[in-house]
C-alpha cells in the first residue's frame, strides 16, 4: 500500500478500536474519536491520495484553487461542487471561507506575505497562515453556519524543499480527512513551485479525529482492505500559483488528468453521506 494508505488505515483502526464515544449535538449523531492524530507523508516521494476507496479528484483541486482566489462566495466553485452552499449566510457569503480568511479577513494577504517572506528569509520559522479568528470563532460563538476545521498551517523550508504542517481542530476521518490531505498537499505543491523548489513533508495534525456512527460500516470495510498501488506523483505546471489566483479552470483540468492517469483505487464505499451542521 502507499505510505498514506498505510497511515490512514492505521488511524481508522485506532479510532474504531480505542476511540471514545462522543455525542455530536449539532448533528444529532454519535462519533468515535481520538485526540491528537497525525499523518505525515513526503510529497516529493508519494502524493497522499487515498487508494483504499475512490475519492473525487477534481473536487479537492478546484477547492484549493477557489481558496487561492480569496473568495467568500461559492459562485466559481459551483461548476465543480455545491457543497459549500450549505454554509451560506443570509448575505450570500461564507463567513469562514478559508481563502477569504487567508487573503483578506485579517487586513493582510497572508499567502502573498508568506511567499514574499520566505523568498527573503528562506530559513524563517515565521511562515504561519491563520484561518481561525479568535474574535469571532468558537468559545460559544455559534452564530455562523461554519467554523474553520483546518485553522492554521505553517510552512518551513529545509533541504531545498518546502514543508507544510496543517493543524486541524476537527476532522471527519472517512469523508473529510482524505479530501483535506490531498487538497492541502496540492496547495503545498503550488507554493513550492512558486518558490522554485520541490514539495517536502506534508504533516496533517488533527486535534479531534472522529468517525460518525453512520460511517462505522464504511470504516470497517476500509480496515479490511489492502491495495498494492504504486506511489502517485504530482508535478504542478509552472505558473500554477498565478493561474490559481485567476481561477483558471484549465489548471484544474491539467491536475485532474495528471492524477487520473495514475489513480487506480479500489471501489467506492457506498452510502457514505456527509454529516451536516458540523462545528
Amino acid at each position: 500500500m502507499t505510505p498514506f494508505d498505510i497511515q490512514y488505515q492505521q488511524a481508522i483502526v485506532q479510532i474504531m478500536e480505542k476511540g471514545y464515544e462522543i455525542p455530536n449535538p449539532w448533528s444529532g449523531r454519535t462519533t468515535r474519536m481520538l485526540p491528537g492524530v497525525t499523518l505525515r507523508v513526503d510529497v516529493s516521494e508519494a502524493f497522499p491520495l487515498l487508494t483504499l476507496r475512490k475519492i473525487p479528484l477534481k473536487l479537492f483541486v478546484a477547492e484549493q484553487v477557489w481558496y487561492l482566489m480569496g473568495e467568500n462566495k461559492p459562485d466559481w466553485l459551483r461548476q465543480y461542487t455545491k457543497v459549500w452552499d450549505g454554509f451560506l449566510e443570509g448575505d450570500g457569503t461564507i463567513k469562514a471561507a478559508y481563502g477569504y480568511r487567508w487573503r483578506h479577513h485579517f487586513g493582510r494577504d497572508q499567502i502573498e506575505a508568506l511567499l514574499s517572506h520566505l523568498t527573503q528569509n528562506p530559513f524563517s520559522r515565521h511562515g504561519v497562515v491563520v484561518t481561525w479568528d479568535p474574535a469571532e470563532d468558537g468559545l460559544a460563538v455559534d452564530s455562523k453556519m461554519n467554523l474553520p476545521c483546518p485553522y492554521t498551517f505553517t510552512v518551513n523550508i529545509a533541504g531545498g524543499k518546502l514543508h507544510l504542517h496543517n493543524i486541524v481542530r476537527s476532522n471527519d476521518m472517512i469523508l473529510g480527512c482524505p479530501h483535506d490531505v490531498a487538497g492541502f498537499a496540492f496547495l503545498q505543491c503550488v507554493l513550492a513551485e512558486r518558490l522554485g523548489m520541490e514539495p517536502g513533508v506534508y504533516t496533517h495534525s488533527i486535534s479531534n479525529a472522529h468517525i460518525y456512527d453512520n460511517h462505522f460500516d464504511g470504516a470497517k470495510e476500509i480496515m479490511r482492505r489492502a491495495h498494492d498501488h504504486p506511489c502517485i506523483q504530482l508535478r504542478v505546471p509552472p505558473g500554477s500559483y498565478a493561474r490559481a489566483q485567476k481561477g483558471d479552470t484549465t489548471l484544474v483540468d491539467e491536475i485532474f488528468h495528471q492524477l487520473k492517469a495514475q489513480y487506480k483505487p479500489l471501489d467506492p464505499i457506498e452510502n457514505l453521506k456527509i454529516t451536516v451542521n458540523v462545528y
